[in-house]
């Protein structure tokens, strides 16, 4: 019933420890306080049997695994091929526009976004690229109210939210006119 190494408890004295051999029903346990004493197996109480763990090297992988901070998720769109390059897109995520926010105002984080998107729209209107797409994100739509009001000034383009399924409502489409004219 007992084995080596289990925690135990004398049913009618006051001495607890832990069993350090076994013989028929006669159990020797060390005290708590460092004696050997010898029982009969019914006058003692099994408190704990000591935890045999099995760990592999295969074991802790795993348990490492579980316990890895997940990286977290990237704003940038993978490259496509040359193939497959379709609409080009401009995150204007801050995290994606400088290495290191700190210090920032909120007024210096808007500017920076502001003129990137504005440079981005330039340059569509200059090399008659038909279109593209402004990834804002959704936030508390500060950025996208002050990208709306900026694309308003511009004559030669037009603009609407971006395909809902892919850019969810974070992302404006703006669209080129051609003129032969110009």
């Amino acid at each position: 019933m007992f084995k080596k190494g289990d925690k135990v408890t004398v049913l009618d004295d006051d001495f607890s420890g832990e069993v350090i051999s076994v013989n028929q029903n006669r159990v020797k346990i060390e005290t708590t306080d460092g004696f050997v004493l010898e029982f009969n197996d019914s006058e003692l109480i099994l408190i704990e049997t000591p935890l045999k763990i099995n760990f592999s090297v295969q074991n802790i992988n795993q348990v490492l695994k579980e316990k890895e901070i997940p990286k977290p998720r990237s704003f940038v769109k993978e490259k496509k091929d040359k193939h497959e390059r379709g609409i080009p897109e401009f995150d204007l995520h801050i995290e994606k526009l400088v290495r290191n926010k700190k210090g920032m105002s909120n007024h210096e984080i808007l500017t920076l976004q502001l003129e990137t998107a504005q440079r981005h729209v330039e340059f569509a209107i200059k090399n008659r690229i038909p279109k593209i797409v402004l990834i804002h994100g959704v936030g508390e739509g500060t950025l996208k109210t002050e990208i709306d009001y900026m694309l308003n000034r511009f004559e030669e383009i037009n603009f609407q939210d971006a395909d809902y399924q892919k850019y969810g409502s974070g992302a404006t489409e703006v669209y080129v006119k051609q003129n032969k004219n110009r």
